[in-house]
């Protein structure tokens, strides 16, 4: 009879199954910065409004061409013009800025006439060109470097490019580059960054995959030494990986940078039940009770503990829902989908498998039984001798982990992610160091006077002021405002070959420029910086990539300059844009970190206390499960490695997978006590019979979480890492501090 229910549950999850299989083929790969944006922030709100007035501020691609012997050489300054030629006609491009394209307006008896800052059709001028530009000074900083020894160009192209165009524009670069011999380029954007990252993702999934299937293969092959131990708990969380995938790609999910880790975990958490079980199952087995018997004895006993570890785990990664950033919640729904999907295989699949093997050789290895059973009774016996011991080290090591935890800090880079040794951060890097930075600064400009406009003495006074404070204490460069129209024509008007540049002095002599604004406008930088109703404008640059730590005190300081020397009577200034959105992601990591462990905490305090009706037991429970996660904490204080995005999840995703041994371990204390065993008693049975499978189940888990440490990633390189670490200090606290907790506080 249960062969019959057996095989029919084996037929429908098969059925299931292949589904999955089927619906996974199709996903795909995503990494759209935008996503990263916090859900229902106002400044996302503004922004969203404020692209639509004028337009993305990340919708460009920076390129460096270096030429040791100077850039002002006439071969390599056509090879230049020759390269803008080739930019201009691509389909994807809508402007290109060049240093052989880029011209100032002079007033002739002629008219307007646009003149060149190089004549490359006259060499002999180059000479005197380059005096100019380096005298002026306009352009250094933004097309030519300091030391005369590189260009730059800018890119606009077409707004929110995706993948497929992305790689056809730098395709189409690095083509040009090459042909043109143009060897020494630096290119940086987010049409350069977006294919890499995905292309990472991609060769990181798999082989995130293949090194954890290697290392829960050698665990499980050590540990029960049977081939069956082996491809049976390996059916079953490949299988509930497979449901995870195929329902992603049956709702189209496509994977990112955090959806990337969903298999590697759900592979290596979903282990964790089949261990428990299977474990129980062999020492019923050795115990002389048939398959049938056994079974039913183990779920009954670990099955209860098993529904538990799950939902804490679930909970831990449901609780990333209160996240404002969308892949991270994302990430918490369907890896708990995940952990619920393991659940149901390891009770349907699994003894529907078990029943078709044959009684295991394994059951008959006593001598491994006992090594095993002399390593707990050391361990229990060492902490039971030490407990004072025990006590006092725990509470220095939370002592310490305090002092490192004041010097933790929440920091955001733009391609912090990316390793140090990568070309393409190479190339962001270059751009911070001698154009200004690749990082885009955008700020809205909106008059409050309605009797004035953007072009008002008044207004254009209070945007000088902004200005110069940008440049000199902000950090901002290559800005473009509405000073830069007026500037422009006043330039042109006053002569700008003779080295003629100033801004006007009172109403009246601005007045005299209005008539000169339309055709100066019509320049390709002038575009999209002031409304058609001239009552909004805007700041356009950018800067180096100084951290969000640093940025968000840049910001603080601004407001405070611009509430204490900007009348707002006249006009009003607000910091905009992605960078700013990516920015403020860091202002919710503390909240969003808080409340999800308050969650979970709230979960397990629940669950302890409905099992004992003690609030002792609830911090009995709580205590050794907080002392680890402030142990990691303390850790990335005292390394200086900073909070962000990626990082944030470690702590929630940690205690909801490390609260799994407590509970193991107080569900079989539970069970003890109501046989009426003593205290000490049922702590020697419990530590007995779930040590083994705690042990097991956490090395398994640490080392699908260690695989980790091969991302070029940082963020995931470091969820590897402490996730695991965290692991490990759960699993010595458990085997320590919570017995001798439980034997000196408990009060049945």
């Amino acid at each position: 009879m249960y062969k019959s229910y057996a095989r029919v549950a084996i037929l429908l999850l098969l059925i299931v199954s292949a589904a999955g299989v089927y619906f996974a083929t199709g996903i795909k790969f995503d990494y759209d910065f935008e996503k990263f944006f916090p859900i229902g922030d106002d400044d996302l709100e503004f922004y969203l409004h404020y692209r639509q007035q004028f337009e993305n501020d990340n919708d460009y691609l920076l390129i460096a061409l270096r030429d040791p012997s100077g850039v002002f050489n006439p071969s390599f300054l056509n090879r230049v013009d020759s390269f803008t030629s080739i930019l201009e006609a691509l389909p994807m491009v809508d402007q290109v800025r060049s240093p052989t394209n880029v011209k100032a307006p002079l007033r002739t008896p002629m008219g307007w006439v646009p003149v060149p800052y190089l004549h490359l059709e006259e060499p002999s001028r180059l000479k005197d060109d380059s005096a100019r530009i380096y005298k002026q000074g306009d352009l250094v900083g933004q097309l030519f470097s300091e030391d005369g020894k590189s260009l730059s160009l800018v890119i606009k192209h077409r707004q929110s490019i995706k993948k497929a165009a992305a790689d056809s524009l730098i395709a189409s670069v690095q083509t040009a580059l090459h042909q043109l011999a143009l060897k020494d380029a630096h290119v940086a954007g987010k049409a350069r960054a977006q294919p890499v990252y995905l292309e990472m993702i991609q060769n990181e999934m798999t082989m995130f995959l293949s090194a954890s299937l290697v290392l829960i293969i050698l665990f499980l092959s050590i540990t029960y030494r049977a081939l069956w131990a082996v491809l049976v708990p390996l059916l079953v969380v490949a299988l509930a990986g497979i449901w995870v995938l195929g329902f992603m790609g049956f709702v189209q999910k496509p994977l990112d940078i955090m959806m990337v880790l969903l298999p590697t975990i759900i592979f290596v958490v979903g282990m964790s039940d089949v261990v428990h079980i299977l474990t129980r199952y062999i020492e019923e087995l050795r115990q002389g009770r048939n398959k049938i018997k056994a079974l039913k004895t183990s779920f009954k006993e670990v099955g209860i503990a098993t529904f538990l570890t799950s939902l804490t785990t679930g909970v831990g990664f449901l609780a990333l829902m209160t996240s404002a950033i969308g892949p991270i919640r994302d990430f918490g729904i369907y890896t708990a989908l995940g952990v619920l999907v393991a659940y149901i295989l390891a009770f349907t699949l699994l003894p529907s498998v078990l029943l078709f093997i044959s009684t295991p050789h394994i059951v008959q290895d006593i001598s491994r039984r006992r090594r095993w059973q002399k390593f707990l009774g050391t361990c229990l016996s060492w902490t039971l001798r030490k407990q004072t011991w025990v006590l006092v080290i725990s509470a220095l090591i939370v002592t310490l982990s305090y002092l490192g935890i004041q010097q933790l800090r929440i920091n955001t880079f733009l391609i912090d992610d990316i390793p140090r040794s990568d070309p393409m951060r190479a190339d962001f890097i270059y751009f911070d160091e001698e154009f200004g930075g690749s990082r885009p600064f955008e700020m809205a400009i909106e008059v409050k006077d309605p009797d004035l406009t953007v072009l008002d003495f008044k207004v254009l006074k209070e945007v000088e002021k902004v200005e110069r404070y940008l440049r000199q204490d902000y950090g901002a460069d290559q800005l473009i405002s509405p000073l830069n129209l007026v500037r422009t024509t006043y330039s042109a008007v006053n002569g700008a070959h003779n080295g003629y540049r100033d801004f006007p002095e009172n109403q009246q002599e601005l007045r005299k420029l209005q008539r000169y604004f339309k055709n100066i406008s019509r320049m390709p930088e002038m575009n999209r910086i002031i409304s058609s109703d001239k009552t909004k404008a805007r700041f356009s640059g950018r800067m180096g990539d100084i951290g969000s730590y640093l940025t968000i005190r840049k910001n603080q300081q601004l407001k405070n300059f611009i509430e204490a020397r900007i009348d707002p009577s006249i006009v009003s200034f607000r910091v905009t844009g992605t960078s700013l959105l990516i920015d403020k992601n860091t202002e919710y990591l503390v909240e969003n970190m808080v409340v999800g462990l308050a969650i979970a905490f709230g979960v397990v305090a629940l669950i302890a206390g409905l099992m004992f009706r003690s609030f002792r037991m609830i911090l009995i429970t709580l205590i050794p499960n907080v002392i680890p996660l402030l142990m990691v904490a303390g850790i990335m204080g005292f390394l200086g490695i900073t909070l962000k995005l990626t990082t944030s999840v470690i702590f929630t995703v940690a205690f909801g997978i490390a609260v799994d041994d407590t509970i193991h371990f107080i569900s079989k204390f539970k069970m003890e006590m109501d046989k009426g065993r003593s205290k000490m008693y049922a702590i020697k049975r419990t530590y007995f019979s779930t040590g083994k499978a705690i042990v097991i189940t956490t090395l398994i888990l640490i080392s699908g979480f260690l695989t980790l440490l091969l991302s070029s990633f940082g963020g995931t390189f470091y969820i590897g890492l402490f996730v695991g670490l965290t692991l490990l200090f759960a699993l010595i606290v458990d085997l320590t501090l919570l017995p001798v907790l439980i034997l000196l506080f408990y009060k049945p």
